[in-house]
C-alpha cells in the first residue's frame, strides 16, 4: 500500500479495530483512529500503529450521534491538511454494539442502539465522509459470518449486519463511477474483547466454536485485520460489491 495513502478505522481503541489500523499500517497507510470515549485505549493504538513504522492520529467520534458527523468531517479535514492531505484513501466502518438477547427479552432500547449504531451510523458516517474520499477509495464495512449462520439471542443483531452487507452492495454500484469499492467483512468467532472477551477468555466456548469451523479453532484478531487491509489494498481493486466471511470456515 503506497506510504501516502490514509486510512480512518472507527472503533479502533481496541479489538478488531486496532488490529485492522495496525494491518493497515504495517502496509504502509497512515492511519487515524477514532474511538467514543476511551481515549487512552486510542492511544496505544495510536503507539502500536507508529511501532509498525506509520504515522497515526486519534480522534473521538460517536457513531450512535449522526448530529456530529458533520463537524467530525470538518475537524477531520483540519487534520488531513497537517499531513499535507485532503483526502481520505481507505475509510473502514468497524465501530459498533452487540447485545444478545433472546426474542422476550430484547428491549426498545436496546433494539434502537444496535440499529442506530450499525446500520444508521454506518450509513450516514460513509454520507458525511464522502466530499473526502479519494477516487478511488475503498470502503470496507465489517458485517458478521451470523449473517450466513444462525445463533441463539442474535436476531436483532444479526439484522443490523445483514443491512450493512445490503448497504455496501447498493453503495458499491451508486459510488462506482468515482471509482469508490465498497465491501464488507464478516468475522466469524474472533477471540477479542468483544461481548465481554467471551471468545477470548472462556474456554469451553472457545472449543464449543472451534469444533464448528473447518479449521478447528477460533480466529484472532490480527487474522481479521490482515483480511481487512488486504481488502483496502490496490491487490484487490477490482473488487466490489463483494462480501468476504473471514471465519475459518464457521458452521459450513
Amino acid at each position: 500500500m503506497d506510504s501516502k495513502k490514509i486510512a480512518l478505522v472507527t472503533g479502533a481503541n481496541r479489538g478488531l479495530g486496532r488490529s485492522t489500523a495496525v494491518a493497515l499500517a504495517q502496509r504502509g497507510a497512515r492511519v487515524i483512529v477514532t474511538h467514543r470515549s476511551d481515549e487512552a485505549g486510542a492511544q496505544e493504538t495510536v503507539e502500536a500503529v507508529r511501532a509498525a513504522g506509520s504515522a497515526a492520529l486519534a480522534l473521538r467520534l460517536d457513531i450512535s450521534d449522526v448530529g456530529s458527523f458533520l463537524p467530525f468531517a470538518a475537524e477531520l479535514g483540519e487534520h488531513l491538511r497537517l499531513w499535507d492531505a485532503t483526502r481520505l484513501d481507505v475509510l473502514v466502518n468497524n465501530a459498533g454494539v452487540g447485545i444478545f438477547s433472546p426474542l422476550e427479552q430484547v428491549g426498545v432500547a436496546d433494539f434502537d442502539a444496535m440499529m442506530d449504531t450499525n446500520v444508521r451510523g454506518t450509513f450516514f458516517l460513509i454520507q458525511a465522509l464522502l466530499p473526502l474520499l479519494a477516487d478511488p477509495a475503498g470502503v470496507i464495512n465489517v458485517s458478521s459470518s451470523l449473517t450466513r449462520h444462525t445463533s441463539p439471542a442474535t436476531a436483532v443483531y444479526s439484522a443490523s449486519k445483514a443491512a450493512v452487507e445490503a448497504l455496501s452492495r447498493t453503495l458499491a454500484l451508486e459510488l462506482g463511477p468515482r471509482g469508490i469499492r465498497v465491501n464488507s467483512v464478516a468475522p466469524g468467532p474472533t477471540a477479542t474483547d468483544f461481548n465481554g472477551g467471551a471468545m477470548r477468555d472462556d474456554a469451553g466456548m472457545r472449543a464449543g466454536l472451534a469444533a464448528q469451523t473447518a479449521l478447528g479453532r477460533v480466529g484472532e484478531p490480527a487474522e481479521i485485520g490482515d483480511a481487512i487491509a488486504t481488502l483496502a489494498s490496490d491487490s484487490l481493486r477490482w473488487v466490489t460489491a463483494q462480501r468476504l466471511e473471514v471465519s475459518g470456515g464457521a458452521l459450513l
